[in-house]
């Protein structure tokens, strides 16, 4: 049995067919009603441009042990499958895959944000 290669352009398509990505705005309404926004950019790119209000912080090496709610490292809002997450990084493309990850957790709901956190911010929503 041998291995498709494929790029990961073709691959970052394939996650997204699976996903029903928000635009800033429809992501910042999804907050409001209850979804987690997690952010997984790393520290520095927090330092420098600022973090979403509200957002939990997980870096992308730990996201799948903080969410799963099977699991003994699961953070305390990682209560059930049926959770709402909107994963956000940098520009919109690491988190289509990490959204996808959690979908294969069985939290169906998880996506991603479209644009990221530039879009966030450009979209004129609040950073702190």
């Amino acid at each position: 049995m041998g291995t498709t290669k494929r790029s990961v352009d073709e691959l970052l398509a394939e996650a997204r067919e699976e996903l029903d990505r928000l635009e800033p705005l429809d992501a910042a309404a999804a907050q409001v009603e209850g979804a987690l926004l997690v952010d997984i950019r790393y520290a520095a790119l927090r330092e420098r441009d600022g973090t979403i209000p509200g957002a939990l912080i997980v870096e992308r090496n730990e996201l799948e042990w903080r969410l799963d709610p099977q699991c003994d490292h699961r953070l305390p809002e990682a209560t059930h499958h049926g959770l709402r997450v909107v994963v956000v990084c940098n520009e919109g493309y690491a988190s289509s895959f990490a959204a996808v990850s959690l979908r294969r957790l069985g939290l169906e709901r998880a996506t991603d944000l479209i644009g990221g956190f530039q879009a966030w911010r450009a979209a004129g929503l609040p950073v702190r």
